[in-house]
């Protein structure tokens, strides 16, 4: 689903300065849009506003075109899954029992319940016989989260918000959590919003960030133009400096391909636009190859990437 913001204004009472002051986005449907900033910015107010758990102060939210302001909250929140720093599950309940929670409210037959907490189990490389019954104190903050995460997938919701869901993690489960949020997004293909004020996650897993500032948004744009061409200081002093080859580790194929050209590729073998480029790069090395066909999500042929043309984008 697509995610409009026009003119979007939240003030709290008794404060000066506007948490967020007047933000206008269009996030396209099946994008993975992560919200960057310091503390304060306006990232997680501006992401509440999506489910109403805050109500704007001035402009409106659409999704897919309507106004959230004409939609019934708890119809809305039914339909867009929301994962926070703390994973939020009910202590008290079993993981199985926690992964129904929506899919009750909603009134589905305990067989179709049953078999979805089983995929999405799966989908979150959790064994069932081994989880479904334990409760969330018997796991770590790793499997946790990723309960948490099929939780907020439990029916099947087309927008995913996740307010800093990894914050909390130690920075080895963090990374391969990070992998999995990228995997599921290319299986199934939901419009995220996820907030984090750590950059390095920001890069990793972006289509597009919303880098804000005192309530305002100052660049939205791909990682690699975020790392490129930072709009203002503020971004620059945001991001640091990264050397060439650690730069490639936030970009994908598609930051730097040309399209058209397959045609006379020097190698059969082909990579995708979402593949890392890191990864294509350390590839050409290791089969002594100076360029890769690229092809899209449909296996079809869409361009090439060279060695000359990852080297030259990144020196820009």
């Amino acid at each position: 689903m697509s995610i409009v913001f026009k003119n979007v204004v939240k003030q709290y009472p008794n404060t000066a300065s506007r948490a967020v002051d007047d933000v206008s986005l269009d996030i396209r449907e099946g994008e993975f849009i992560v919200f960057l900033g310091p503390s304060g910015c306006g990232k997680t107010t501006l992401l509440k506003m999506v489910n109403k758990l805050y109500d704007t102060t001035a402009g409106s939210i659409e999704i897919d075109g309507a106004d959230i302001r004409d939609m019934q909250t708890e119809q809305l929140r039914r339909g867009i899954g929301y994962v926070i720093q703390q994973n939020g599950l009910f202590p008290h309940m079993t993981i199985e029992a926690n992964i129904a929670v929506v899919p009750r409210l909603l009134k589905w037959d305990e067989a179709t319940i049953d078999k979805r907490i089983d995929e999405l189990l799966e989908m979150v490389h959790l064994d069932p016989k081994t989880y479904r019954k334990r409760r969330p104190s018997q796991l770590s903050g790793g499997q946790q989260q990723r309960v948490g995460i099929a939780r907020a997938m439990a029916a099947g919701p087309k927008i995913l918000l996740m307010d800093e869901p990894f914050g909390a993690i130690d920075a080895i489960t963090r990374t391969s959590l990070q992998d999995e949020l990228h995997r599921i997004q290319r299986l199934l293909k939901k419009t995220i919003l996820f907030v984090t004020h750590d950059v390095d996650e920001a890069l990793r897993l972006a289509d597009r960030i919303i880098v804000m500032q005192a309530g305002k948004v100052v660049q939205f744009a791909s990682p690699y133009d975020i790392l490129t061409n930072p709009a203002n200081d503020f971004i620059r002093q945001l991001i640091g400096e990264r050397d060439v080859y650690r730069k490639m580790g936030f970009l994908k194929v598609s930051d730097v391909y040309t399209s058209g050209g397959w045609e006379s590729a020097s190698s059969s073998e082909s990579v995708a636009l979402k593949d890392g480029l890191k990864d294509v790069f350390n590839r050409m090395v290791e089969d002594k190859v100076r360029e890769y066909p690229v092809v899209n999500d449909s296996n079809v042929r869409v361009g090439m990437v060279t060695m000359e043309r990852i080297l030259t984008k990144l020196a820009n």
